[in-house]
């Protein structure tokens, strides 16, 4: 008897309900405090102070990065509910209008109506509720909304991106603090961009330029805005 072959796939999209959160929390916290300091260490303080601003700006986000992740994610987790249980109800109360529903959505994906109808009714006669989902509303395991998940995932990330800036502080002689700090805040999104679109599946080039564009701009920005506020002061 000959053995069928079979192979594991890995796909790119089991991924996506970590991944993004995971980028978001990382780019965020190199950008962002990185930026806090450069700014700060322009406008003339000590490293002290820098230190301070870096760390309290860590604390921050990483919090705010965790609630706006778990209430954003929240929202989606609660939509996700609702439409289930709709179509839950659908299902108990109009059987046969769900089937025809699913038989037009084969159909249209370029089954004939015969083998279509066929689909739909092995498909109901299983797991109804998860068939629907995953065919009329677009719900599955891989996208399914997990805002614990999201808020863990993002604050972590946050953390780690923010104290690369932080290390590079402490290491840094004061006079070179700001070129150092966004010479390496600029390595590090470009690794993070690399590793974000290999994670992804994507190619690295575009990712990679995106975050280094966005990057270089917001430190561009406040080195420019805590000159002009040491100037004043």
């Amino acid at each position: 008897m000959t053995r069928l072959k079979t192979h594991n796939e890995r796909h790119a999209v089991s991924r996506v309900s970590w991944l993004r959160a995971a980028v978001l929390g990382a780019n965020d916290g190199i950008v962002s405090t990185a930026s806090l300091i450069v700014g700060v260490a322009a406008a003339g303080a000590a490293r002290s102070d820098v230190l301070l601003t870096g760390v309290a700006g860590l604390v921050a986000g990483a919090l705010s990065m965790a609630a706006g992740e778990y209430v954003s994610v929240s929202s989606q987790a609660d939509s996700e509910a609702g439409d289930l249980a709709r179509e839950r109800a659908e299902l108990a109360t109009a059987p046969e209008q769900e089937l025809d529903e699913m038989t037009e959505i084969y159909v249209a994906r370029g089954l004939t109506r015969d083998l279509a109808r066929k689909v739909a009714a092995q498909l109901n006669a299983g797991d109804a509720l998860a068939a629907h989902a995953r065919d009329e509303l677009g719900i599955s395991e891989h996208s399914q909304a997990r805002p614990v998940q999201a808020a863990l995932t993002s604050a972590a990330t946050f953390s780690v991106g923010a104290g690369l800036p932080l290390v590079v502080v402490l290491l840094a002689p004061t006079p070179l603090i700001i070129p150092a700090v966004a010479v390496a805040a600029l390595v590090f999104l470009a690794l993070l961009g690399w590793v974000g679109a290999y994670a992804g599946g994507a190619r690295p080039w575009r990712p990679t330029l995106r975050v280094l564009f966005w990057g270089a701009l917001a430190l561009a920005a406040t080195a420019l805005i805590g000159k002009a506020f040491g100037a004043v002061v």
